[in-house]
């Protein structure tokens, strides 16, 4: 199966096109992060298809810095919220402030009006702070006091958790995670990567400071919104979309899946799957694609029996077998 944390994307870009200028974020973003492609290219589908992303890893592989590096090269307005077990909803979104001068409530906004907001360890707060996203992420404005107030485009939530069998966190709700475009786990280094991390910081890194590792606006909304126009003209046959039909169908009849995938789910990997298709240098989506992008895109979006978790099965395995057994299209 394709993988595309592993798979050089978008190589055959010409010079000056949206492709190319997609593509020199990898270089861009490897000046302040080491040998984290996956990601990379996962955040830029997401963007491609105006998703949000979950990332999910241990403390300390350079999740936040990630985020960080790929907002600095697309020159995107970013901000950053660090979620704690007191955060209040109107942290997150904004509220009504009683100006004394004018005798009048205005608003001030949050955070959550920018281009790429990270919500760092979102699993650390209660689900009422938590739900405070739905709104922003499906419909990308947030209501207070009954006024809708639309957000900026570029809009994306970068979510990074930590794994949640860690002691002090809140595993995200069902239709919080349904929101989340992708799920990428994000692993501990290679021996070979940690030694060049290592190795930068003996030369100086300091990654509190990504103008001073080199990082450079590469790409921007301009090229952003070129590049959605491309991919939404990438053509999808009648059998790729049974075929991403019949693999979220067979989730729901899986014996080892209290929940499958929903109809928002299968949306969901056929507009990933076109954004990989384009990254990759077509216009046309095939199964490869599909399979490429099924993992990230589907396995938050089900949820395991206890005893088939007891026994060891992961999401990840039952996608996995899902997509040995689906006949893939000719």
């Amino acid at each position: 199966m394709m993988d595309p944390t592993t798979d050089n994307a978008g190589q055959t870009g010409d010079p000056g096109t949206p492709r190319a200028s997609l593509e020199a974020l990898r270089a861009e973003i490897a000046k302040a992060v080491v040998g984290q492609d996956p990601a990379v290219t996962g955040l830029v589908v997401a963007l491609l298809c105006r998703g949000h992303v979950l990332l999910e890893g241990v403390p300390g592989v350079a999740k936040t810095l990630l985020v960080r590096a790929l907002a600095s090269a697309l020159e995107l307005d970013t901000k950053r919220v660090q979620f704690t077990p007191d955060l209040m909803p109107s942290d997150v979104t904004g509220s009504l402030v009683y100006d004394a001068r004018t005798a009048e409530f205005s608003f001030q906004p949050g955070p959550v009006f920018t281009n790429l907001l990270l919500a760092d360890e979102i699993n650390r707060t209660p689900p009422k702070t938590q739900s405070s996203l739905l709104e922003a992420m499906e419909e990308r404005q947030v209501t207070v006091d009954g006024t809708p107030r639309p957000l900026p485009e570029p809009f994306l939530v970068a979510a990074t958790q930590n794994p949640v069998e860690y002691e002090g966190t809140y595993p995200l709700p069902e239709a919080q995670l349904d929101r989340f475009l992708l799920k990428l786990t994000i692993p501990l280094p290679s021996r070979q990567d940690e030694i060049d991390v290592l190795t930068r910081h003996a030369q100086g890194f300091n990654p509190r400071d990504l103008h001073a590792a080199g990082v450079r606006p590469v790409a921007g909304p301009a090229d952003l919104e070129a590049a959605r126009a491309a991919v939404a003209k990438t053509t999808v046959s009648p059998e790729i979309t049974a075929y991403v039909v019949d693999l979220c169908r067979a989730t729901r009849e899986s014996p080892s899946l209290t929940l499958g995938v929903s109809p928002r789910g299968a949306t969901a990997l056929l507009a990933t799957s076109r954004a990989w298709a384009w990254l990759t240098g077509r216009d046309y989506v095939i199964p490869d694609d599909v399979k490429a992008l099924a993992l990230p895109t589907l396995r938050h979006r089900v949820q395991l029996r206890p005893e088939a978790e007891m026994e060891g099965v992961t999401a990840d395995s039952v996608i996995n077998a899902i997509l040995a057994h689906v006949p893939v299209p000719r």
